[in-house]
């Protein structure tokens, strides 16, 4: 029998398109709002936002409150925040700049159980959450339940991208295209939907399907994730709780100046 309570990786392992939002105000209700306007995942974005550990793991059970699922980008380098977050309840991490196999391996190791990884026992939230009375399922399962995103954001990273996407435990090669427009071009172009990027893209998604891994992207709006969808992306973060905020607003400022 299949532990309960994990939606993102069985939607991900039947062939689905999965559009996530994106959060980086530390508030939990935040979060909820966007699970609850439709997005079947929301990230919490602990690098460039303001989650603290607190904040996270009460984001992480509004998120699910929601019927979503919960997935946290950790801090730079930091592989010890990969099982807190996997312990509060996330189905998903996303680990910046992995750019080499040995960065990818010391990922695998902090997010995946034996034999993968090395993760250490203590999931009391995340079975809570789950509905998983018996721990011993989750610990037969949680491997295949929780996702691992390497974030390829760098020309090393775009150097090592067979080695990367063929890590046992590694389950998707995710881009950050801002990034990625700053390393392919020595850092005279800020533009994720430039020539250089756009080019990366075609051999990041063929990378990973040959490593047989998935494709992930974050997409600044619906148009561009829909597109890319189309080239092969299955995992596509759409805009941020920042856009969203900021669109309503100016959306009735214009009203109100007319």
């Amino acid at each position: 029998m299949a532990a309960p309570g994990f939606t993102l990786a069985p939607r991900l392992r039947a062939g689905e398109t999965v559009f996530s939002g994106w959060c980086a105000l530390p508030a939990p209700i935040v979060a909820e709002v966007i699970a609850r306007g439709g997005f079947s995942a929301v990230n919490i974005d602990q690098q460039h936002g303001m989650w603290d550990t607190a904040a996270t793991a009460a984001g992480i059970a509004a998120i699910r409150q929601a019927g979503a699922a919960p997935i946290v980008r950790i801090p730079l380098g930091q592989f010890a925040a990969v099982s807190r977050a996997l312990d509060f309840g996330a189905e998903a991490v996303i680990a910046p700049m992995i750019n080499t196999p040995e960065d990818a391996r010391a990922f695998v190791a902090a997010a995946k159980y034996p034999p993968l990884g090395e993760r250490s026992w203590g999931p009391n939230r995340a079975t809570m959450l789950a509905g998983i009375a018996d721990q011993k399922v989750y610990l037969r399962e949680a491997n295949d339940l929780t996702v691992t995103m390497a974030m390829v954001e760098t020309v090393t990273a775009m150097d090592n991208l067979d080695a990367i996407a063929g890590t046992p435990g590694i389950d998707m090669l995710f881009v950050g295209p801002s990034d990625l427009s700053i390393g392919l071009t020595s850092g005279a172009v800020l533009d994720p939907h430039s020539r250089e990027v756009e080019a990366a893209l075609d051999k990041i998604v063929a990378a990973a399907a040959k490593a047989g891994k998935l494709a992930g992207l974050y997409c600044a709006n619906a148009e561009r994730a829909l597109a890319t969808a189309k080239r092969g992306f299955r995992f596509l973060a759409v805009g941020s709780d920042l856009g969203f905020l900021r669109a309503g607003i100016a959306e009735q400022m214009k009203m109100l100046k007319k």
